[in-house]
């Protein structure tokens, strides 16, 4: 149990494996099904890529020292919990009466050339009326639901590695 845990590369691979899956459902959700992304599902589909950069750039280095795996965990981490972040708003916005939901904002290429880049940024994480819609679902969850589930689930793996590598008292890891 622990080789899935203590080998860094294993970890990394699996990070990058994490990535590339939902960015597979993702454009699969928008070519094939042609469901057009809103605002905070651009900016859920950032955190999922940086954690598959983070664990990219982390099997590239391949230090055996634990204190780079902790710093890449870490960094995963945070980009996981931004992620869920942003996953809880959308769901949120989809909880709401279609009274109160937020007016819908032009399309994000028009947004980005016309303002300015933390601006625009500011408004994708408010999210707008688009971020309320339900498109999909499935088992009565949708899309940022499952994407919350798999933010949570890949929270929980990097936490119990992180808690495993602070059980190891060496300075090498691979033993």
């Amino acid at each position: 149990m622990n080789l899935l845990f203590k080998n860094p590369r294993r970890v990394y691979m699996l990070m990058v494996g994490y990535s590339i899956g939902l960015m597979a459902i993702a454009l699969f959700f928008q070519y094939s099904l042609l469901l057009k992304p809103c605002m905070l599902c651009y900016l859920q589909r950032f955190a999922a890529i940086l954690v598959g950069l983070i664990g990219f750039i982390g099997f590239i280095h391949n230090s055996k020292k634990i204190i780079f795996f902790k710093t890449y965990l870490g960094m995963s981490i945070v980009s996981i919990l931004l992620g869920i972040g942003l996953s809880i708003r959308q769901l949120y916005l989809q909880s709401l009466p279609v009274e109160l939901v937020p007016s819908c904002l032009p399309d994000m290429g028009y947004l980005l050339d016309s303002l300015p880049f933390f601006e625009v940024l500011l408004m994708a994480i408010q999210g707008d009326g688009n971020c309320a819609e339900v498109l999909w679902n499935f088992l009565g969850i949708s899309i940022p639901g499952w994407t919350l589930i798999g933010f949570l689930v890949v929270l929980a793996y990097l936490l119990k590695a992180l808690h495993i590598v602070n059980g190891i008292h060496s300075q090498k890891l691979y033993r």
